[in-house]
Order: structure tokens, then C-alpha cells, then sequence
């Protein structure tokens, strides 16, 4: 993506609006999220680190492209989130965190035994991946990730043994800026080895979503109504009508009601189709609503928060958007976000 095509998604995002007059501002503000009822107890997630991507809610990338000095230091590494596979015209399939940043391997770094031999300035330029809130990209092994302890005592995710990076110059989602840098530095493919082109994606789009499986992008079919599900961590939460867990965006707004995922990332989270009324009498009926989007699409909303499904839940039942990016959670009956990990 471009510059120009990264300033017409932020636009696209600020005029997703509602069309009706039905959504209205809420007393509520400081109420937005909730605990699970009837789960195990668990912390909220306050901590959880903003997604990498301007487009993704956050604060725009890794390091500024003059150079490493706007690199995160390997204290504030940040995990992965849900791994996905993007093409690339010129380096082939490359591995990718939840915002869409390319991830990297080192030559230098060793696999048997996993080592990383990126310290000090090296770091700053390529911060490192920490380790943990890591889930494989569809159709990965998730056998081929682990950690590798620096010598700093921090911990690094490993791709089939090789340490990843991301790169301070990558400044969007998309960018391979990185790839072949002095020789040695190369995007990750999905085994750990480096991305080539003609490799094969790790999970390649089917042709149509096979049964009990989420669409991988646009809207979510409609189908049935939505109901109330319970989840030993999350608790009551709500799913659509082929009990695939629901999310809600946290740039999104109430008041105007107001997407904020537009372009690629709806390939990540698809809307919820327009659904009739909630199936359950917990689910809460005010503001029941329907988002007419600029892109032509219709989405539901909850309490007039728009809700989405994710591409990385396979069947019902998964709950792997939870917390993705520090901006993804699932949605309790009175469509609050259930802020736990």
C-alpha cells in the first residue's frame, strides 16, 4: 500500500457512518468493557499492546524510515498477535503480526540452536518479536513456533528455530523494506525459511467457506440470529448464527456510529451481515442497528457498536481474535468488550 492509498483508507474510515438517527450518545463512557459472567477469573487485558498499523488503531509503525531511532528498545518488544501470509509481487508469501508488518530472519542467527545475534544498535533497527500472545497463521503448524532467551533475559518468538524481527523502516502494513538488507536479512515464510516467490502460501484461499467456517473476507454471511454462547475464559459472549464468535473493533465509535476497519483489514474481519433480532433475551435490544457502509456493504451493530467475525476462527467455538493487537475483543450480551486474555 501506498501513501495515497493508506490517506483514502483513512478516509474511508472517518465517513463510515450511520445513516439513520437511531444511535445516540451514551452516559455510559467509562463502562465500555467488561469481565466474563460465570468464567474463571482473569486480569484484565490493560496491557495488551496496540496493533502496529495506522489503519489497525494504532500508532503508525515500528520506526521512523530515516532510520532505527524510532525503533521500539527490546523492552517494549512487542508479541505477534495472530499470524497471517501476504503476498508479495517481488518477494513471494511472507509471514505477517496481526498488523499486517512483514516479519524477518537473520543469517547471522542460528535455528539448531535457536540464537539470536541481533543485539545493541542491531536491535534498535530490527526489533526483535517477543515471545508469547502468539497464534499460527491458517493452515501453519503451530509446532514451528517457539522462544529463544536473549541475553538480556527477554524472550523471542522463533520460527522453525530462526529469531524474528520486524524492521524500523517498514513504516505500513505491506512494506518489505527490510528484504535483503546487507545480505543477510530476509522475510520469514511460514516454515522459518526465507520467503521466495513461487512458494506456497500456508493456507491458500478456498474457493467458497466450507461448512461451519467463517467467509475469509467482505461480509459474513447472514444466517440465523444471534445468540448468546458461554466460553470457560470469556464466559457469555456473543456468537452469529453459525456460532462463530463475534468481536468488536476498539477505534471503533458508538456515537456517530463509526467503523474504523476499512480496506484490508475487513479481509482479516469480516462484518456481520445485517441479522433479525437477537435469539436470546440477553442480548441487549437497545440500538439493535443496522451500518450502512460507504463500500456498499450492510453491517450489524450491537448497542450501535458495528461487530465483526474473524477469519482466523475455523469452526465454532474458537476464540482466536480475542485480544489480537491489543484492539480486538469478544462482545458480552449488552455489547461491551469482554477485555480478557
Amino acid at each position: 500500500m501506498g501513501i495515497k492509498r493508506g490517506t483514502t483508507l483513512a478516509a474511508a474510515a472517518i465517513v463510515v457512518v450511520l445513516a439513520a438517527t437511531a444511535c445516540g450518545p451514551t452516559d455510559d463512557k467509562a463502562a465500555d468493557t467488561t469481565k466474563p459472567v460465570g468464567a474463571a477469573a482473569a486480569a484484565q487485558d490493560s496491557k495488551a499492546p496496540p496493533a502496529a498499523d495506522g489503519a489497525y488503531g494504532s500508532d503508525g509503525g515500528y520506526g521512523a524510515a530515516g532510520g532505527g531511532s524510532g525503533a521500539a528498545p527490546a523492552t517494549d518488544a512487542k508479541p505477534a498477535g495472530q499470524l497471517a501470509m501476504a503476498s508479495n509481487d517481488k518477494v513471494g508469501p511472507v509471514l505477517t503480526d496481526s498488523a499486517g508488518f512483514t516479519l524477518y530472519r537473520f543469517d547471522k542467527d542460528t535455528a539448531k540452536p535457536p540464537k539470536s545475534n541481533c543485539d545493541g544498535d542491531c536491535e534498535k533497527t530490527w526489533p526483535v518479536v517477543a515471545a508469547g500472545d502468539v497464534t499460527a497463521a491458517a493452515g501453519m503448524d503451530p509446532a514451528l513456533l517457539g522462544e529463544v532467551v536473549r541475553t538480556d533475559g527477554s524472550k523471542q518468538l522463533t520460527v522453525g528455530g530462526w529469531p524474528a524481527y520486524r524492521y524500523s523502516k517498514d513504516t505500513k502494513a505491506g512494506d518489505v523494506n527490510g528484504q535483503g538488507v546487507g545480505g543477510v536479512w530476509f522475510a520469514l515464510a511460514a516454515d522459518g525459511k526465507k520467503a521466495a516467490k513461487g512458494a506456497p502460501t500456508a493456507a491458500p484461499a478456498p474457493a467458497a467457506p466450507a461448512e461451519g467456517e467463517a467467509p475469509a473476507g467482505g461480509a459474513a454471511e447472514a444466517d440465523g440470529k444471534l445468540s448468546v454462547a458461554k466460553d470457560p475464559k470469556l464466559g457469555e459472549h456473543i456468537v452469529d448464527g453459525k456460532g462463530m464468535t463475534v468481536y468488536r473493533f476498539k477505534p471503533d465509535t458508538q456515537w456517530p456510529m463509526t467503523s474504523k476497519c476499512v480496506g484490508d483489514c475487513l479481509a482479516k474481519w469480516p462484518v456481520v451481515a445485517p441479522l433479525e433480532k437477537a435469539d436470546d433475551k440477553g442480548i441487549v435490544e437497545k440500538n439493535y442497528t443496522v451500518l450502512n457502509r460507504p463500500d456498499g456493504q450492510k453491517q450489524q451493530s450491537v448497542d450501535c457498536w458495528p461487530v465483526y467475525t474473524f477469519s482466523g476462527d475455523k469452526k465454532p467455538g474458537d476464540i482466536n481474535g480475542q485480544g489480537v493487537g491489543g484492539t480486538w475483543y469478544a462482545v458480552s450480551p449488552d455489547g461491551k468488550l469482554i477485555t480478557v486474555k
